[in-house]
């Protein structure tokens, strides 16, 4: 039996879409036949064929209406919404030493870079009466880490709270809301943080994986996720295939969350 998730075709935005997880998830759904716009403020390091990039600080109205503005124009419509974008750089410390603004960068980058683009394109998806919002959270909504980011951890819980209220509105006008709610993730930034990790502690790379590991009380499937995986749950999810999922949470972080 084919599996063909149907996606050939399909009008997509993806923000948050030249590194990391994002960058995974635009070359799957390019890879699928997909027509991609992608945002970031950074320039991807290796780009996908047929994907236009946009360049914009998602973090602020004025990126959010370029990213609009340059999907209308190359895509004509949409399809699927898929908000990748965040991140934190707060400094470590504890809850002092987050001041108004390091909470403003946290919820406009994790939370409100969504709630924008989603009341920017939706009107859309309804009046169409399809289409798929995906928002990716975090676990840390549920295993906040204090020293540095407790404004990325709320950020993420309230953009979860906000994703399973959408859904309760749009889902009945045909658009769809998901979340997907990643764990550690071996990004090539993430690779960068280990290498300093274990030149800091006087060990290789493994030792300092395993180190980030204990840290987070284990990772039991032994190692933390590709952004490959998370571009196929992502994939999947979006698709015509998962048509009957609307308004859940799908944690993809090899058994970290130590309860269901």
């Amino acid at each position: 039996m084919s599996f063909d998730l149907q996606l050939a075709g399909k009008r997509v935005v993806v923000t948050g879409g030249t590194q990391g997880i994002g960058a995974a998830v635009v070359e799957q759904l390019s890879t699928l036949g997909a027509r991609v716009v992608a945002t970031a403020r950074s320039e991807p390091k290796r780009a996908v064929a047929h994907v236009h990039y946009v360049a914009a600080d998602m973090s602020t109205a004025d990126g959010v209406g370029k990213a609009v503005e340059a999907a209308g124009h190359h895509l004509g419509g949409i399809d699927i919404l898929i908000n990748v974008v965040g991140g934190s750089s707060a400094p470590a410390g504890g809850f002092a030493r987050l001041d108004d603004a390091e909470w403003a960068k946290a919820l406009d980058l994790n939370l409100m870079s969504s709630v924008r683009m989603d009341r920017a394109l939706l009107p859309a998806m309804i009046a169409q009466r399809s289409g798929v919002i995906l928002h990716v959270t975090s676990i840390q909504r549920m295993l906040p880490l204090h020293d540095s980011t407790i404004a990325y951890a709320a950020a993420k819980a309230a953009l979860s709270t906000y994703s399973k209220a959408l859904s309760k509105e749009v889902t009945p006008k045909g658009v769809r809301v998901i979340r997907v709610s990643p764990g550690w993730v071996e990004t090539d930034a993430s690779i960068d943080f280990l290498g300093g990790i274990a030149a800091n502690a006087g060990t290789d790379y493994e030792g300092a994986k395993q180190m980030v590991m204990d840290a987070l009380g284990g990772i039991p499937l032994g190692r933390p996720a590709k952004p490959s995986e998370v571009a196929d749950l992502i994939a999947f999810l979006v698709s015509p295939r998962a048509e009957s999922i609307s308004g859940t949470e799908y944690t993809i972080d090899g058994g970290t969350v130590p309860t269901s």
